[in-house]
């Protein structure tokens, strides 16, 4: 009895806990995004995102003050100071002087310089230099401490990527960008789509039959066949290296599931308030504009979602019609691609610029996710 109609299936606890599993196998990378994009680059190398919270050990090369600091004091030639500043609370491990034995000391422990003299590091990262010889030289001493340090946030990242334009890292030009692309690439399937799924719902015309068959069949072809013979084309039009040309590809790639979707939605309107409008004089385009589209809202939204989505965090039609060595046309996933052929060690910086490229549709998503699967499930049952 458990497969009957209305009652609740005997392994729901299946699909429960299915459900649970996929939320928690795509919410834990995003919020290790997250953290990890607010945390510097030695937090990151040194510890996981899931470790944010606590202090960590890092191996950092520091360096004492310069020379000319010095003081005489009876004799002896002194350089003091702190490795860390005032409100870093970090706490000193080991410590050495060469590249090769950087933990070779204990805090409080006193070792020779190469250039003469002596040196005295602290647990705190209070450090005493001294020689009976003048110091020389333009730097300081290097210094490679392991240290416990206290866990760091900070809005660098972002600033660094959306708002510093001298940065190499910026990523400003690329959001505008990604937004130029994909608001168009939006919309522009959406009109078309919408007055040609209102025609093949409810408009009798010759060869109907056999552009809903051409529609279902196009869904099924990779748009990676039409890439190259579109480029021709466009490069033959003029428009091969623009954003026109982005758009319509898009628009064409994007038309039968639009057009299929909404026209299974429009399909299952009831037909006496079509024809009750027709009795009363409304012509086709009115009866699309002010009955079919308010209803099929719910349809649109959801088209909307995903068209949003693809045309977003598209790469490769990008890469094809979006030809700029200058960078001027630039969106964000090629950027991203960019930044992590140049910047594959500042894990700091490509955290910050995936979670910036996956935020705003983050917020598409959840702002209409109640007319998804409305949208998607119309006009499949009767």
């Amino acid at each position: 009895m458990s497969d009957i109609a209305g009652t609740k299936p005997a392994l729901r606890w299946v699909v429960h806990l299915s459900v649970i599993f996929l939320v928690v196998l795509w919410v834990i990378p995003t919020l290790g995004l997250l953290v990890s994009s607010f945390r510097t680059a030695d937090q990151i190398s040194s510890s996981g995102w899931w470790r944010s919270l606590f202090p960590s050990e890092q191996n950092l090369t520091l360096r004492s003050a310069e020379p000319e600091t010095q003081v005489l004091e009876n004799g002896v030639y002194v350089i003091e100071g702190a490795l860390f500043s005032a409100d870093e609370q970090a706490t000193i491990s080991r410590w050495g002087i060469s590249s090769r034995d950087v933990d070779a000391f204990e805090p409080g422990e006193t070792t020779e310089l190469r250039r003469g003299g002596t040196i005295t590091v602290d647990a705190v990262g209070n450090y005493r230099m001294e020689n009976t010889e003048e110091f020389t030289g333009n730097r300081g001493a290097r210094i490679f401490v392991t240290a416990e340090l206290p866990p760091e946030f900070t809005l660098g990242n972002y600033q660094k990527v959306l708002l510093d334009q001298s940065s190499t890292d910026s990523m400003a030009k690329a959001f505008f960008n990604t937004l130029t692309v994909t608001i168009p690439a939006t919309i522009i399937p959406i009109l078309v789509a919408a007055f040609a799924a209102y025609a093949l719902a409810w408009m009798d015309f010759p060869g109907r039959a056999l552009l809903i068959a051409a529609v279902v069949g196009l869904l099924v072809v990779p748009l990676q066949l039409a890439l190259i013979p579109l480029l021709k084309f466009h490069l033959n039009i003029g428009i091969g290296k623009g954003y026109l040309g982005v758009w319509l590809a898009h628009t064409g790639f994007g038309m039968p599931l639009a057009i299929y979707l909404l026209r299974n939605y429009m399909a299952g309107l009831p037909r006496d308030l079509i024809e009750n409008a027709r009795v009363d004089g409304a012509t086709e385009f009115q009866i699309f504009t002010k009955l079919i589209l308010p209803l099929s809202f719910p349809a649109l939204a959801s088209f909307a979602i995903f068209q949003f989505l693809w045309t977003w965090n598209d790469l490769l039609v990008a890469k094809v019609f979006l030809i700029d060595a200058t960078g001027q046309t630039t969106v964000m996933t090629n950027r991203i691609v960019e930044l992590l052929g140049t910047r594959g060690g500042n894990w700091e910086i490509l955290a910050t610029a995936a979670f910036v490229s996956i935020f705003v549709p983050l917020v598409v998503f959840f702002a209409m996710q109640k007319y998804l699967v409305r949208g998607l499930l119309a006009g499949s049952v009767k």
